[in-house]
């Protein structure tokens, strides 16, 4: 997530450089064949341009809003977690009774509470078929002003802190570990009112919770492994393209009509002007593009790290702990 008002040109500008070549060559080479060879019949009237290019404003429009709504959704189911953490918190430490091992239980279940919070976003940030972040060379290459932690380490020496060596090990083991670490979660919680240390209602309170971080992290796997349709992604890229085509085209036949007046370098005015307006389309669909995919590891990812460290805090401090781990800092303005 970038934190501040805005990306700055050098940055944007090498992340859409492609984009500016992809035009240059398109609108130079009609130019130049027009120029010099008086290739006439590449001029065409502007109206099925401008026809093309409202049907993609129209798709490129649908498109960006559909994936701005995949990444607020996101937001909002870890708003949900952020949430639901907090409550289970106050509820292990208000419902777990049980004198001289309270401290030591509220430790261990709130403890597998960061586990899971660890292995889910793990699992959210494994790279899947359709995503663009490692496989789309300017996604690469803006990888360099920041890093994404769950590339930086393993989530087996990430749970070290939060599990026994055995619950670790199996946990490990298992295909969904954020599931089995609720799992875990739930067992121990039926063991501790089988032996009167939670009453039922209170049991009943605590799995209700439990049941609600199962639904967040399910539509944080919808997302996940659900991609943005691709028949729809890819009439996006489609009309894009076609449209790119045609613009040169479409301005030879406007500016051509006024070269008599002007004189025949006035033609030349069709490579920045089709540069400009080729680009705007171009980025517009690479931004809906970097957008659809809200855990992927790029920089307009949700900061689900600083999030899960965020409500490490909060329930470290209710266990009355004072040595806090520190808060996730943004580099160069992308907070992960």
């Amino acid at each position: 997530m970038n934190i501040s008002t805005h990306y700055k040109l050098q940055h944007f500008i090498p992340w859409t450089q492609q984009k500016i070549y992809k035009m240059l060559l398109i609108s130079m080479i009609p130019t130049v064949l027009y120029y010099f060879l008086n290739w006439s019949w590449l001029a065409i009237p502007w109206v099925p341009v401008a026809l093309i290019g409202t049907a993609t404003a129209f798709i490129s429009g649908f498109k960006n809003t559909q994936t701005y709504n995949r990444s607020w959704e996101a937001r909002q189911i870890y708003g949900a977690i952020i949430n639901s953490s907090r409550v289970f918190g106050i509820m292990v430490k208000d419902f777990v009774r049980e004198k001289n091992t309270e401290k030591i239980l509220h430790q261990e279940i709130i403890y597998r509470h960061f586990a899971w919070l660890t292995a889910l976003r793990f699992q959210l940030r494994e790279s899947k078929s359709w995503e663009n972040v490692k496989t789309k060379s300017y996604n690469r290459n803006y990888l360099k002003y920041y890093k994404v932690p769950e590339w930086e380490s393993t989530l087996e020496v990430e749970l070290k802190p939060f599990l026994s060596e055995n619950e670790r090990n199996y946990i490990l083991s298992t295909k969904n570990r954020a599931t089995q670490i609720l799992a875990q979660q739930s067992e121990q919680l039926k063991n501790l009112n089988k032996q009167g240390v939670i009453t039922d209602f209170n049991y009943v309170a605590l799995e209700n919770q439990i049941k609600d971080l199962i639904d967040q992290q399910g539509k944080a796997e919808r997302i996940k492994n659900f991609p943005y349709p691709r028949q729809f992604s890819s009439i996006n890229l489609y009309f894009t393209n076609l449209l790119c085509f045609l613009i040169p085209l479409g301005f030879i036949g406007e500016l051509s009509k006024h070269t008599e007046k002007l004189g025949d370098w006035f033609i030349w005015l069709v490579i920045p002007l089709s540069i400009l307006v080729g680009w705007i389309f171009l980025v517009l669909e690479q931004i809906g593009e970097s957008t659809e995919n809200p855990f992927e590891g790029s920089a307009n990812d949700i900061p689900i790290t600083q999030i899960s460290r965020m409500i490490e805090i909060d329930l470290r401090e209710m266990l009355g702990e004072k040595d806090l781990p520190p808060f996730i800092q943004p580099q160069n303005n992308i907070l992960m």
